[in-house]
């Protein structure tokens, strides 16, 4: 196996073991998952931290999802393709915010070059607003505020809604997060406009 594709197939292995078992998962289950042997490992990564690390930033690496949200089908009708962009960031965001927990990271990290690394960050998730503003361009003339502040409105949402700590483990479905956003929490009587 070249030393990429063995590089992306021990991360691979190893991120759903640090979400299972934090810090505390061996080479050896990381070894039997990603069925090699143990030194295999360390002819690829120095040590155990150095292949978590590598696990994690790929976990936090946006390009996947992005993907995923820009392929969402435009044609469906409004709360079809926002439940659907909802469920793919919400599975992100899940898996990113256990993982980070799992291994003992209550907020994300913050290296010593924060401002870069803070600018580094923005650029995602700048592009996570602008494909959700491009989801609900098509039905702007049904919202109150423009589609910027509607797309804004949906990732606070998203995040109280689906955040582990937040919801005790009890994450808000991406229908009922979509519902909240379009319809809001009261009844609507025939009479009201």
């Amino acid at each position: 196996m070249p030393p990429d594709e063995r590089r992306a197939a021990l991360i691979a292995a190893t991120l759903p073991l640090v979400s299972e078992y934090g810090m505390k998962v061996s080479t050896r289950q990381i070894a039997e998952a990603a069925g090699v042997a143990e030194g295999t490992i360390f002819r690829v990564f120095p040590d155990k931290d150095s292949l978590i690390q590598a696990a994690v930033r790929t976990a936090l690496d946006p390009v996947e999802p992005l993907a995923e949200l820009a392929a969402v089908d435009r044609s469906q009708p409004l709360r079809e393709r926002l439940i659907e962009a909802v469920g793919v960031m919400q599975r992100r965001l899940i898996g990113v915010i256990n993982l980070l927990i799992a291994i003992g990271v209550h907020s994300p990290p913050v290296p010593k070059d924060h401002e870069e690394y803070r600018a580094k960050l923005r650029a995602p998730r700048e592009q996570i607003l602008e494909l959700t503003a491009d989801l609900l361009r098509p039905d702007q003339d049904q919202f109150r505020h423009p589609v910027e502040e509607v797309a804004r409105l949906l990732q606070l949402i998203l995040f109280s809604g689906s955040h582990p700590l937040i919801t005790e483990g009890q994450p808000l479905a991406p229908e009922k997060i979509v519902a909240l956003l379009l319809d809001g929490v009261r009844r609507h009587h025939p009479e009201q406009p």
